[in-house]
């Protein structure tokens, strides 16, 4: 019984089903494998361009727009008595602007976000607490009573040591989320590109193997198979380059200088808050002032970082800011010779006065930052774009092509096992 077992193994007709069965198993796994990673990839970039992305661009309005309400609650305190209209209505704006991107953000994080949930609960609690100081630091103050400016530095400490903090850690966890998910797909698809390759290797060998076991040198069904799967491969490798290409570049000109130029606006916004704190807490003894000059020393070195990480977007803007941000120094250096010289009232007038050179540059550095980061948060949702463009179609084209495959298998090989009948 073994020597006619294993003489049976022997024969053609045996060959050729164990061939055809290997070759039809292997099309499907390569097409299953190419269709699922393509799906995979598509699915994933989709999410980061419709929900993650704009999280982390929500988490950076957040923590924005409560930096533009404290810094506006300062400027009105330090105008005294009724706040100018303009002051009112910017911190109202901010306000509002906050509490809309906080539910922006609620809707958009994941269930699983755990982190990021509690961030935002404790943002919820906490912004109300923050706007009820500072209304009550404001009635106060426009009464003339003293007590405002302790509720003011009551609010603003909360702003600063709990709010603003918060809202950088959801930013951060959020631009870490964006970068870390683009890093995973700025390469092809390999583990597709190989099998679909060990395919055609195996196709291509069972013709050379058919044509010694039947004396016939083309078989048509197995060219057939052959060139599904090899416009299956010049498909995937063509599209699976295109799309990595797309994200590798949304990545280094996209994501990456993002991140780093909203890290460099919030810095700016807290040197502004800095430098209006000491002013309305009448303390540059130490503290503030030092703490503005790291923040400005931080913020050169990394803006600095980004023009030579080679950025294309945006870099005319960042230059802007970066001569706006040399001259705030030099306001600001103004602003404490004046301080010395006990003018508090020409110092508040350098810092937040309608022309006040501090004020002004300030408003430049922060208006430009924005603009740069406008324009890399384009080219980051454009080159995503395209990633997801390149991959349209190809995961129902691999299915197909590998039904091609299968049938032009089936076809090739039935007909030579009839022979043997």
């Amino acid at each position: 019984m073994p020597v006619r077992a294993g003489a049976l193994a022997r024969t053609t007709p045996l060959r050729i089903t164990a061939l055809a069965v290997g070759l039809i198993a292997i099309a499907i796994l390569s097409g299953v494998v190419a269709a699922v990673q393509v799906t995979d990839r598509q699915q994933t970039l989709d999410t980061l361009h419709g929900e993650v992305e704009p999280l982390a661009h929500a988490a950076q309005d957040i923590y924005s727009a409560l930096s533009i309400a404290d810094a506006a609650a300062t400027t009105a305190f330090l105008a005294g008595g009724i706040e100018p209209t303009e002051v009112r209505d910017r911190y109202t704006l901010a306000v509002g602007d906050a509490s809309a991107d906080l539910v922006d953000a609620a809707a958009g994080i994941d269930d699983s976000d755990t982190t990021s949930h509690d961030l935002l609960a404790r943002l919820s609690v906490g912004v109300p607490m923050y706007t009820g100081l500072v209304e009550t630091a404001r009635v106060n103050n426009r009464n003339g009573l003293p007590v405002g400016s302790a509720y003011l530095s009551e609010a603003s400490t909360m702003m600063q040591s709990t709010l603003l903090p918060l809202a950088e850690q959801l930013h951060s966890v959020q631009s870490a989320r964006v970068v870390r998910m683009q890093a995973e797909f700025a390469t092809p698809p390999w583990p597709a590109i190989v099998l679909l390759m060990v395919t055609l290797v195996a196709l291509v060998v069972a013709q050379l193997l058919l044509a010694r076991w039947t004396r016939r040198r083309l078989n048509a069904g197995l060219i057939l198979a052959s060139v599904a799967v090899t416009a299956s491969l010049v498909w995937l490798v063509v599209a699976g380059l295109v799309s990595a290409a797309s994200t590798s570049r949304a990545l280094d000109e996209g994501a990456r200088p993002l991140s780093e130029l909203t890290t460099g606006r919030i810095v700016t916004q807290q040197a502004r808050a800095d430098e209006t704190l000491g002013l309305v807490r009448r303390d540059f003894t130490g503290r503030y002032d030092d703490q503005f000059q790291q923040h400005l020393t931080d913020l050169d070195t990394l803006l600095e970082r980004v023009v030579q990480g080679g950025m294309r977007e945006g870099a005319d803007e960042v230059a802007v800011a970066d001569r706006a941000l040399e001259d705030w120094a030099d306001a600001h250096d103004r602003l404490m010779a004046l301080l010395d010289g006990g003018d508090w009232d020409g110092a508040v007038s350098v810092a937040v006065g309608p022309a006040g050179e501090s004020a002004i540059q300030y408003a430049t550095a922060d208006a430009y930052l924005t603009h740069a980061i406008g324009e890399t948060r384009t080219a980051l949702r454009s080159g995503v774009e395209r990633a997801v463009t390149t991959l349209t179609g190809l995961a129902t084209g691999a299915v197909g092509l590998a039904a091609i495959a299968v049938a032009g298998i089936a076809v090739g090989l039935w007909p030579r096992l009839r022979e043997y009948q």
